[in-house]
């Protein structure tokens, strides 16, 4: 049963449908649905299907594409020599296929590009001599190595220079599309927790799947991600090592960006990892960005070197926050650790990333959603005390939404102190910025607001449900 990807399986259903041949990138984190999207999509039916071995030699994802090829009727006697008479093998498939339309679908193409394997070549080949020809392949390529799919593909230089037809980054589900899921499954979980699973997990269907019922969630952090034998108890390294062929920089950068929660600008983080500020440093950050663990923003109106980098992907926070320092290898470490100060502390910091990538809900429930605006964060540069906003909404109506966000397990009572913090940093925002825009105060709270004098300083008030929507 899928949930959500109505947009993307409509992308895909086009793509069949057409009456051309056309080339299709599906790409996004490992873990987030793709394969199963795609199999789902085309009732696990394809003319040919294959995926990539991991961490193997060229020869033997050969033979392996000779079983997939074999596996899909074509009597192969010898194993292909190279790509470009691995390619010559599947057109012998194709052309002995009476499908009308022959569903092409190479899983984690990514692995397949092994050192000096001539992959690339060979599938441009493939796909400019003979394939575009036609009129009747869909060829659809997947992969968890978002950089690679992008870098190699998606923004070939070469022949695949704007080749393909159809490009699908499948995202993490939204709260909305995880409370679905756990419903799917019979898993009973209160907004709440379902809130505090989504700052755990962020919105990886794999890691839900995870969740079983009858256990609280607390049972199932302490299961999954702290038991050695959990399922996600080594996905940390699985995950960065699933998506970059050298993860070691990328793990680096994002480890400065935990120790730090108001992020940190090229130059710090250059002279933190001690990295040599050239164009193989600067692909690492767009990687991380491209694949949704880090997010750069900067002053309204400033150039991009200026750009301040955080990280904004839920599971590596909570891996370096609480997986990363179980030395003890506590098997509830979780349990154990609830209701501490530091778990207080993760759950504001982990909130505000939770309405980082709500945006939209946000904005929908400003009754903006239509607008025309841009999403910043800023942070003072000048002034003392200095001020911090982790989310600014800039309206064309002439408004800019500041929005302070709230993690408290009951409803958040506002006191004096936190208005003339928000007060603080409008100023310091006008002072520094210079804008001359209405500036209405937005207030987020996970858990309600019990409403005061000091609350009503508020233009809109937020609640976790808003993010639900």
């Amino acid at each position: 049963m899928l949930i959500g990807r109505q947009y993307e399986q409509k992308r895909l259903l086009e793509a069949y449908k057409s009456e051309y041949s056309e080339f299709v990138a599906v790409y996004g984190r490992r873990r987030v649905g793709k394969t199963f999207l795609i199999r789902e999509t085309f009732g696990y039916k394809f003319t040919f299907q294959h995926s990539g071995v991991a961490a193997s030699t060229r020869v033997k994802q050969l033979k392996a594409w000779r079983d997939s090829l074999t596996a899909c009727g074509l009597k192969v006697r010898r194993t292909p020599g190279n790509w470009l008479d691995a390619f010559g093998l599947l057109k012998v498939l194709i052309e002995q296929s009476k499908e009308k339309k022959k569903v092409i679908f190479i899983d984690e193409l990514p692995w397949m590009d092994t050192h000096a394997s001539g992959l690339i070549p060979a599938l441009e080949h493939f796909w400019n001599s003979w394939a575009s020809a036609r009129k009747d392949i869909c060829l659809i390529i997947c992969g968890s190595a978002t950089s690679w799919i992008i870098n190699k593909i998606v923004k070939n230089k070469g022949g695949l220079h704007n080749r393909v037809d159809y490009k699908i980054a499948l995202r993490p589900f939204t709260l909305c599309e995880c409370e679905q899921y756990m419903k799917s499954r019979k898993v009973s979980m209160s907004r709440k927790q379902l809130m505090e699973g989504y700052m755990i997990m962020g919105g990886v269907p794999f890691y839900w799947k995870a969740m079983q019922k009858g256990l609280s969630l607390a049972q199932n952090i302490d299961k999954n991600f702290f038991t050695p034998e959990g399922e996600l108890y080594d996905e940390f390294d699985a995950l960065y090592a699933s998506l970059f062929k050298k993860p070691e920089g990328y793990i680096k950068v994002v480890k400065l960006l935990s120790e730090k929660r108001s992020g940190l600008t090229r130059n710090e983080l250059i002279r933190g990892g001690k990295f040599t500020d050239n164009g193989n440093f600067g692909q690492i950050l767009k990687d991380l960005e491209s694949c949704g663990f880090i997010r750069s923003y900067n002053v309204m109106g400033n150039v991009r070197k200026d750009a301040v980098y955080q990280l904004i992907d839920p599971f590596t926070i909570f891996y370096y926050e609480f997986m990363s320092e179980n030395t003890r290898r506590d098997p509830q470490f979780w349990t154990h650790t609830l209701n501490k100060p530091l778990y207080y502390t993760w759950c504001g910091l982990s909130f505000e990333r939770v309405c980082l990538l709500h945006v939209e809900q946000i904005k929908r429930a400003l009754g903006i959603s239509g607008m025309v605006s841009g999403v910043y964060a800023w942070r003072s540069t000048k002034s003392k005390p200095g001020a911090q906003i982790d989310m600014l909404i800039d309206r064309d109506d002439d408004v800019i939404s500041l929005c302070e966000m709230k993690y408290t397990t009951t409803p958040w009572e506002m006191q004096s102190s936190d208005v003339d913090g928000i007060l603080n940093k409008e100023a310091v925002l006008r002072k520094e910025s210079g804008t001359t825009k209405s500036i209405h105060k937005v207030l987020i709270s996970a858990n309600g607001v019990k409403r005061n004098e000091n609350s009503d300083e508020m233009q809109n008030i937020l609640t976790g449900n808003d993010l639900f929507e």
